[in-house]
C-alpha cells in the first residue's frame, strides 16, 4: 500500500495553548466584526422584490448581471434552465415592488435592445419564511449538537469527549461566520446549509481520532492520557490531511471556478473546511486532555 505521508510523532497535547490561542485570536476577531458590522443578510431575510422574466432570444448569466449592474442594482440572479427565464432578487421595501421592477426592465432595454422579453412573475418576497427556517435551522442545529453529547458520551462512556466534539464544532462555525462578515459576504439559506455541512464535516473527522483513542486505550491500558492522545492524532494524521486536503481541493475548484451564484457558498466551505481540519487535530482531542487533567485514563 503507498503511503502518502509517514508516521509522524508530534506533540500536540504539549503545544494546545497555542493552538487555543489562535483560536481566540479568530474567533475573537469575527466576533468584533459581527458586533461592528453585522451579519450582511440575504433577501431570505430581509425581505425584497422578486420578477421572473423570460427572453426571446437565448441570454447568459454574464448579460443578465452586466444588465444589473449598469442599471445600478445588487440583484440576486437565478437561471431557470431549459425556460430561458430568470428570477432576479432585490433587497427592498414591499412599497418599492414596482419602483425596482420597472428599474430592472429598464436595465434590460437598455442593455439587450434586440432581446424582447416578457413579465412572469412580480412578487415581494417577504422575510417570514426565511425566519422560520433559520428558527428551524437554528433548532435543528442545537438538537444535532445535544445529541452528538449523548452519543458520544455513551459511545466513549465520557461526556467531556461529546462537549469537546461539540466546541469544536462551535469553533469550525464562529470562525465561518466570522469570516462572512469580515468579507461582508451576503448570509441566506444557502449559508445556513453550508454552517450544517461544516458541522457534520467536522464531527465526522472528530469521532475518527476518538476511536482511535479508544482502541489505543484497550491496547495501551496503562499509557499516560496526554501520551495517547498524542500517539492517536499522530496515527490518524495522514488520514486526515488525506480526506480534508481533497476536499478542500474540490471547494477550492468551486470557489475559483464555480462563478458568482455559488462563490458565497464555495466560500463559506472553504474556510469551514480549513477550520474543521484544524480543529479535528488541535481542538477536540487537546480539549479532552486539558479536561482530565492530564491524568491516565
Amino acid at each position: 500500500m503507498m503511503i502518502l505521508i509517514k508516521k509522524t510523532n508530534i506533540d500536540f497535547m504539549a503545544k494546545r495553548h497555542i493552538f487555543f490561542a489562535v483560536s481566540a485570536l479568530l474567533i475573537g476577531a469575527g466576533v468584533i466584526s459581527m458586533a461592528v458590522k453585522g451579519l450582511n443578510l440575504g433577501l431570505d431575510f430581509t425581505g425584497g422584490t422578486l420578477l421572473q422574466l423570460r427572453f426571446e432570444k437565448t441570454v447568459s448569466t454574464a448579460e443578465v448581471r452586466k444588465a444589473m449592474s449598469d442599471a445600478g442594482l445588487e440583484t440576486v440572479i437565478q437561471s431557470l434552465p431549459g425556460r430561458n427565464s430568470y428570477q432576479l432578487k432585490v433587497k427592498g421595501a414591499q412599497e418599492k415592488v414596482n419602483e425596482i421592477a420597472d428599474k430592472i426592465m429598464a436595465g434590460f432595454v437598455a442593455n439587450l435592445p434586440g432581446n424582447s422579453f416578457s413579465e412572469e412573475r412580480r412578487d415581494y418576497v417577504g422575510p417570514v419564511v426565511g425566519r422560520d427556517l433559520a428558527k428551524k435551522a437554528l433548532f435543528a442545529m442545537i438538537l444535532s449538537f445535544f445529541g452528538i453529547i449523548v452519543y458520544v458520551a455513551f459511545r466513549f462512556s465520557n461526556p467531556t469527549w461529546g462537549a469537546a466534539g461539540v466546541l469544536a464544532i462551535f469553533h469550525d462555525v464562529l470562525i465561518t461566520a466570522g469570516a462572512l462578515s469580515i468579507t461582508n459576504r451576503e448570509i441566506d439559506l444557502v449559508i445556513v446549509a453550508a454552517l450544517l455541512t461544516i458541522a457534520g464535516f467536522s464531527i465526522n473527522d472528530t469521532i475518527v481520532i476518538f476511536d482511535r483513542m479508544r482502541e489505543n486505550m484497550r491496547n495501551f491500558p496503562k499509557m499516560p492520557l496526554g501520551q495517547l492522545a498524542n500517539c492517536s492524532v499522530n496515527e490518524t494524521l495522514s488520514r486526515t490531511l488525506i480526506t480534508n486536503c481533497t476536499v478542500l481541493g474540490v471547494v477550492l475548484i468551486l470557489f475559483i471556478f464555480g462563478g458568482e451564484v455559488i462563490n458565497n457558498f464555495a466560500f463559506a466551505m472553504l474556510i469551514g473546511s480549513m477550520a474543521g481540519t484544524y480543529s479535528t487535530i488541535a481542538i477536540a482531542t487537546p480539549l479532552v486532555y486539558q479536561w482530565e487533567g492530564g491524568r491516565r485514563r
